[in-house]
């Protein structure tokens, strides 16, 4: 195929983008950073004030959807509502997630089964479904999954979770390979900590401040800058990259 350039300002004018865990923290910057470039946006997220967070962010571009990743209906019912409001999809972000964090010797089936649920079940899920409108739609795609530096180093109490993104980056590989045939191009976004509000309160004081000491970069990453490499993924300049994870993290994975 051709190459035919890239927009070098980044936009992704007229493209439609579903961002799940779209109302806050990190897929929330991803949402206002698509909009700011072009896109028309269905933020797909559990809140029940999605649809009024939707209409504050842009009443004209953005729509809300309420949605479980766990739960086969409610996807297939935003997904179609998404295709309705706005006549395709080119752009799907796996954003939605959870952190219930223990020790490995004690961590309960709740916590471990809920966390793989809505982290690696629901992320595949939602690609499945997606995956499907984008083949049938016949003009490739792209998909962006949100995993972790949990997924490719050990962190305290992080099993379940670690677990999950780790399961995110494999799942990815595979997506990417089947689906290249399609023109769909599947990655992954792996950040350290991320100042997000929940973030801030889990990080503060002398946890953070150790953390920070095994950073080469020495610092805490914020929503924007993994906005911009989702941005980066969704645009036309990434259209040579499949099945890879960015990770984001200030040198926290080099050592």
């Amino acid at each position: 195929m051709e190459f035919k350039g890239y927009d070098t300002n980044f936009n992704i004018t007229d493209k439609v983008a579903l961002v799940t865990g779209g109302a806050s923290g990190i897929g929330k910057a991803i949402t206002e950073l698509y909009l700011e470039k072009g896109a028309k946006v269905a933020i797909l997220d559990l809140k029940e004030d999605v649809m009024d967070t939707a209409k504050q962010i842009d009443s004209e571009n953005a729509v809300g959807f309420q949605c479980d990743v766990t739960d086969n209906e409610s996807m297939d019912k935003a997904i179609q509502g998404a295709k309705e409001n706005f006549g395709k999809i080119d752009i799907l972000v796996n954003c939605a997630g959870i952190a219930l964090l223990d020790d490995a010797e004690n961590i309960s089936d709740g916590y471990w089964q809920k966390t793989l649920d809505i982290n690696l079940t629901g992320t595949f899920k939602m690609s499945q479904k997606v995956g499907n409108v984008l083949i049938k739609q016949g003009h490739g795609g792209k998909i962006i999954n949100l995993a972790s530096q949990a997924a490719v180093i050990a962190l305290d109490n992080h099993v379940a979770y670690g677990a999950s993104k780790a399961g995110v980056l494999g799942m990815t590989k595979v997506l990417a390979y089947e689906w290249a045939q399609f023109g769909i191009k599947v990655n992954a976004i792996s950040p350290t900590v991320i100042l997000t509000e929940l973030g801030k309160k889990a990080w503060a004081g002398e946890k953070g401040e150790k953390a920070k000491k095994e950073i080469p970069l020495g610092r805490f990453g914020y929503p924007e800058e993994v906005a911009a490499i989702a941005l980066f993924l969704a645009s036309d300049a990434s259209n040579l990259i499949t099945g890879e994870n960015i990770v984001i993290d200030g040198g926290n994975t080099i050592k």
